[in-house]
């Protein structure tokens, strides 16, 4: 990054920052994707709040932004079992902010299965959580009931140009893997698996490189806005595996499981849009099947008959080449700063809740000031 390019992106978290920053900032912690760009995010969260610790997802972590960070805050290891155990969860949040009110920063439902024990025996306030991801969304909109304010931007209509170029970076990465081994998309059918926003971007620019995409979606309101966009919608899910050169996972919650790979079509590709603990149950692939390095970051899965290739060993394909969406991950990052004023208040009824519709707009209007050059 340039150094008129750092001045510009300080300046404008230094605007956001003061925006939403709160009478009594709370603590803080933060689970994101420590990229190269993060690190003036993570300024902007401390200046906004008192950011206790970083949590950085471990499978896109720059080595070069987290000693940048540590030059000011605590990066503590994340791991799925971390906030798996209401014991060790609550252990960890008191040894970071006891006694404080807290804000929790998340990226993906992390907190969610300890949520509740949290807000019980927590020796301080937990106000909150705010959460950036669809699949975190879910995970906390599954609560029959919350125990406490959850502020989703996953959502956002600021959130959209971000999921439309994470889409063009997945497809990118995909053909970039495919092409190293000598392949290419063309003459592969493709299955999308998932048809949210994510899923929707990633079929429409296939499509557009010529590739026969079919869509596949548990939701029936999603596969009937497949259809009206003239995309092919799987009826029978395995015929549909069956028939793919090349499938990408983009639902958050399991896409394929232990029954589900012995119906891919011999020589399929297959990737993901996150992690690979949330989309591929990797775990419960039948023994027989043995695991070879086949070109950079492709692994072939083969047993007697059978063989297809898992890229980047099953995590977001699109972090192998920085995931960058340029500016437009400004916009959601702000609006996670929204969302820490909103639980600062103190004024939250348990339960879901967005960002107004004014603070969108003051968002964007700070961001075309900054970015629309």
């Amino acid at each position: 990054m340039e150094s008129f390019e750092r001045a510009r992106l300080d300046a404008y978290f230094y605007k956001i920052a003061a925006q939403f920053r709160s009478e009594r900032p709370p603590a803080s912690l933060l689970v994101t994707h420590l990229l190269p760009e993060r690190p003036a995010f993570v300024r902007a969260v401390a200046s906004a709040s008192d950011l206790r610790a970083v949590l950085p997802k471990p499978k896109s972590v720059s080595p070069t932004a987290r000693r940048e960070v540590e030059r000011f805050t605590q990066c503590d290891p994340l791991t799925r079992d971390l906030f798996a155990d209401a014991e060790r969860a609550l252990e960890y949040l008191e040894s970071r902010a006891g006694g404080e009110q807290v804000a929790l920063l998340d990226v993906g439902g992390y907190f969610a299965p300890v949520l509740a024990e949290l807000c019980d025996r927590f020796s301080g306030r937990l106000l909150g959580v705010v959460e950036d991801t669809e699949n975190g969304h879910k995970r906390y909109a599954e609560f029959e009931k919350l125990p406490c304010p959850v502020v989703s931007v996953a959502r956002s209509p600021l959130k959209d140009p971000e999921d439309f170029l994470v889409g063009q970076s997945v497809v990118f990465s995909t053909e970039a893997l495919m092409r190293g081994r000598g392949d290419i998309m063309h003459g592969r059918p493709a299955l999308v698996i998932g048809f949210g926003k994510l899923g929707g971007s990633i079929a429409r620019l296939l499509h557009a490189k010529g590739v026969q995409v079919t869509v596949f979606d548990i939701d029936p309101i999603r596969r009937t806005q497949a259809l009206s966009q003239g995309f092919t919608v799987a009826r029978d899910r395995d015929d549909a595996l069956h028939n793919a050169g090349l499938v990408l996972c983009a639902t958050g919650s399991i896409s394929l499981r232990d029954e589900d790979f012995s119906a891919l079509r011999n020589g399929a590709y297959v990737a993901t849009v996150t992690s690979s603990e949330d989309e591929l149950d990797l775990a419960g692939l039948p023994d027989v099947y043995s695991r070879t390095r086949d070109g950079e970051h492709v692994t072939r899965y083969q047993t007697t008959g059978h063989y297809f290739y898992l890229l980047n060993g099953g995590n977001a394909v699109n972090f192998l080449h920085g995931a960058s969406v340029g500016p437009f991950i400004l916009l959601v990052q702000a609006e996670i700063l929204a969302g820490i004023r909103m639980l600062a208040h103190g004024s939250l009824t348990s339960g879901m809740h967005e960002a107004t519709a004014a603070d969108r707009r003051a968002i964007a209007d700070t961001w075309l000031t900054y970015f629309n050059r």
